[in-house]
């Protein structure tokens, strides 16, 4: 059967209904949990036959095999093992299937662990072994990310012309996947490869909340499925629950089918009765035209950011950071604001939990200087210990607060001592971050930040530097802070990538105040690169005597920078304000505006 058999049975009948969650039904029935199903093709046939049957008798026209979860890396790279599971699976579907005449699809989901290159090969991979057994309807589910997906239809289109794809992805009832990507993003990328037949969602989300996911989205010209779990589940006792009503489910399939999708099924936790109840309600009478609730985009009048607007009109700005507190008093953290103020910062930028130790949190400490200061802030937002509703919590809190800028980073590790303690949450790397955080912009749901990022001009292979960094930049950053310049390769590297990289660069300043400093930040802080003659400028000095030095010295660095960045980048070292403030003086002077 061909995909021309599929459009034309979705044309007399109005709609393909699939079959339901195959592992959670099959988890129902055996009590059997943390297991997959998919070795149940070898070890327990009848079942997974019987399985397949019941969702046929319930009035599914289209069955998935039990294949969801084989693919090589999940088999720990056993990729024979991984075989006989598909060629079993496909067995007992096709058997399954004939009888009634129901289409029967591949199915293949999401591939993890692999460079994209190594994940569109997977899925060219397990796609040809199902070519191999004569398939010829794929279904990719469940799925974060497009990678390698495109690739992959595009494989199954050139040996198989008349195969009939969907790819579906897996979308929380925020608009994004797990890895930060937009479900309507993902859509497009998809459907714009040109090689298959529809594209949707599954999983996660129940019928009410996919159906407002298709109102947040504009699907005009897209082939639509959509297969919902059947709610949220409930865990006792290890084990999972869907209490949801399959009545209820039916009437929310309706309602989807009635926005003008004609692919519709199940996912996790829908059993047969879900979908005996679905198939009732799409026989209850012809399509009725249902009204979109669209979700309002935000009207908030747009902060003013001075900082941004002086770098923008070609004025150059400093940028002094500041460590945020160790506890709660700040008296001592205020002074230093103002100092630095009266010196002449435009901006001060807050690490997030440096070295990743527990500091007081650098977004809340920018809502305070903006609004008990009234001076702008630059919070650093580490991937490291957010996941995604957190992070989008935080810039929600920060858009109301009037915080425009923001530097983005992937964030230091925990130490390894701390590691058995503390556990770090690294959901995405800081390009990913950068995407989720422009994509709330463009979708309306915050006002838009400036998204900046970190640029290590001391990376012994700089040329990777510049390739992330331009990656970042496609991703929605428009500049980035550097490492400090304390070498003559660092140097090197800022001018290359103000030939390269075409955004606003604040080059980085640190200013060294003695011999052990020196030598501690070159050997001991990675990014940082302290050349060995200014090492030997602090020999024999004293603390006065060095932060002369560390004045001059810094003011000479930013001289030699000027013509290559938009501004500096100031970092206060060890809490000496005092200091730093007489270095952002000293630049102004011998630099200016």
């Amino acid at each position: 059967m061909s995909k021309k058999d599929i459009q034309a049975y979705i044309e007399e009948n109005g709609y393909l209904l699939f079959d339901g969650g195959m592992g959670t039904y099959y988890s129902e029935k055996t009590r059997r949990t943390g297991e997959g199903c998919e070795m149940a093709n070898l070890h327990a046939p009848q079942l997974i036959t019987a399985i397949h049957r019941e969702y046929l008798e319930a009035g599914a026209r289209a069955i998935k095999t039990n294949t969801f979860a084989v693919n090589g890396p999940a088999f720990q790279g056993d990729t024979a093992a991984a075989d006989r599971v598909i060629r079993a699976g496909w067995r007992l579907a096709e058997a399954a299937a004939a009888p009634s005449g129901a289409f029967v699809f591949a199915d293949i989901g999401p591939v993890n662990g692999l460079s994209p290159a190594e994940t569109a090969a997977e899925y060219e991979r397990l796609a040809q072994v199902f070519l191999d057994l004569g398939a010829e309807h794929f279904l990719f589910e469940t799925n974060a990310a497009a990678q390698g997906l495109p690739e992959a239809a595009r494989y199954i289109r050139e040996k198989a012309p008349d195969a009939f794809i969907i790819v579906s992805f897996a979308v929380l009832a925020e608009g994004y996947s797990r890895d930060g990507f937009f479900g309507e993003d993902l859509l497009r990328t998809v459907w714009a490869s040109g090689a298959v037949d529809a594209v949707g969602l599954n999983c996660v989300s129940g019928v009410r909340q996919m159906a407002d996911l298709l109102d947040q989205m504009d699907t005009e010209g897209l082939q639509l499925s959509v297969m919902p779990n059947a709610g949220y589940p409930v865990v006792v006792r290890n084990r999972t629950f869907y209490e949801s009503d399959p009545a209820y489910f039916g009437q929310g399939i309706r309602q989807i089918f009635d926005r003008g999708v004609r692919i519709l099924g199940g996912c996790c936790g829908t059993t047969p009765a879900f979908i005996r109840r679905a198939k009732e309600a799409l026989a209850a009478g012809p399509a009725v035209q249902a009204a979109r609730r669209a979700r309002p985009k935000v009207v908030q009048e747009d902060a003013a950011s001075p900082f941004w607007e002086k770098l923008t009109s070609g004025k150059r700005v400093m940028a002094v950071e500041m460590d945020p507190p160790e506890n709660a008093d700040i008296r001592g953290y205020e002074d230093g604001v103002r100092i630095l103020r009266a010196a002449g910062a435009d901006i001060i930028t807050i690490a997030d939990c440096p070295v990743a130790r527990a500091r007081m949190d650098s977004s809340l400490m920018a809502v305070h200087l903006r609004r008990e200061m009234n001076m702008e802030a630059l919070p650093h937002m580490t991937c490291r210990d957010r996941n995604l509703n957190a992070t989008k919590a935080l810039l929600l809190g920060l858009s109301v607060e009037g915080i425009r800028n923001v530097l983005l980073v992937t964030g230091d590790p925990v130490p390894t001592a701390e590691r058995d303690e503390v556990k770090s949450v690294y959901q995405f790397n800081s390009r990913r971050m950068a995407a989720f955080v422009s994509g709330l912009g463009q979708k309306g749901q915050l006002a838009p930040f400036h998204i900046f990022g970190a640029l290590n001009v001391n990376a012994r292979n700089f040329s990777t530097q510049l390739r992330i960094a331009e990656e970042k930049l496609e991703n929605g950053m428009c500049g980035f802070l550097t490492q400090p310049v304390l070498s003559p390769e660092g140097m090197e590297n800022l001018k290359r990538a103000r030939e390269v990289l075409k955004c606003r660069l604040l080059g980085g300043i640190m200013p060294v105040v003695s011999e052990r400093n020196a030598a501690f930040m070159d050997s001991e802080i990675n990014g940082i690169c302290v050349s060995k003659s200014i090492q030997d400028r602090y020999h024999g000095l004293d603390r006065a005597q060095a932060e002369d030095l560390a004045v001059s010295l810094s003011t000479e660095i930013a001289k030699e920078m000027a013509p290559y960045t938009d501004g500096f980048y100031v970092i206060t070292p060890f809490s000496r304000w005092a200091l730093t403030g007489r270095v952002v003086r000293s630049i102004r002077t011998a630099v200016g505006d």
